[in-house]
């Protein structure tokens, strides 16, 4: 997922920064807001900080030359704070990942923040607040939005490499389909199971929240009181 630094075009690298950008300041308010009103998240945000960077530094090379395939680590993130907060730690993630590690880059921070940091976490968020609304199990709820939102962020880089390199260097909606179709083929090898296995990993962190630290997630309102109690088999 992480597009290496120079890799994007004129003026795609700069379409996504452009993007990018008006949501990662509206999340960088909600951040100072929330902060500011529950001091004692602060840990919280930083294990949730902490999480994308691990899960997201475990890189496997992609046939795709120019990027790679790992799990994102941000839907755990969306659901417990929201898809603008999930952005900002996203693009905190991806700036140390380019300093230290040669993730990604600098030039290409837009597009990647765009795929990992906004659209996926966005997507994990809408099918947590969907799933609880239809009353399904909660951990089944986490599985389903946790993954989807790593093949959301994969489908969003499909997308920006396909609008930088539709086939036969002219962009169609034919060229961009072809490409995009291609791309994503590729990322599927790898991505299904990855997103699999950081469904399963979000689900069980999420089971130990519950039984360690539930009143976090009251507060927070990803859930209910009553679901708490719930899932521990309590009744007061």
């Amino acid at each position: 997922m992480h597009i290496m630094e120079g890799f994007l075009p004129t003026p795609w690298w700069q379409v996504w920064f452009a993007v990018s950008i008006p949501v990662i300041l509206y999340g960088i308010y909600k951040m100072n807001r929330l902060v500011n009103e529950k001091r004692e998240i602060l840990p919280l945000l930083a294990v949730a900080g902490a999480f994308i960077f691990v899960l997201s530094s475990l890189k496997l090379p992609s046939i795709i030359t120019g990027s790679c395939s790992h799990p994102t680590g941000t839907g755990i993130a969306a659901i417990m704070f929201g898809p603008a907060i999930s952005a900002v730690l996203g693009i905190i993630v991806l700036v140390y990942q380019a300093l230290f590690l040669a993730h990604g880059g600098f030039i290409t921070l837009g597009a990647n923040v765009f795929s990992m940091g906004i659209v996926g976490p966005a997507f994990a968020y809408l099918i947590y607040k969907a799933g609880m609304k239809a009353k399904l199990n909660f951990y089944a709820v986490v599985f389903l939005a946790t993954a989807f939102g790593d093949w959301a962020t994969y489908v969003t880089t499909s997308v920006e490499l396909a609008l930088a390199y539709p086939a036969g260097d002219v962009l169609t909606f034919a060229g961009f389909m072809s490409s995009f179709g291609k791309f994503a083929a590729i990322f599927a090898w790898t991505q299904v199971p990855l997103a699999i296995m950081e469904g399963a990993v979000s689900a069980l962190l999420f089971k130990y929240v519950v039984n360690i630290k539930s009143d976090i997630l009251v507060e927070l309102k990803v859930l209910e009181d009553a679901v708490v109690r719930k899932l521990r088999g309590t009744s007061a």
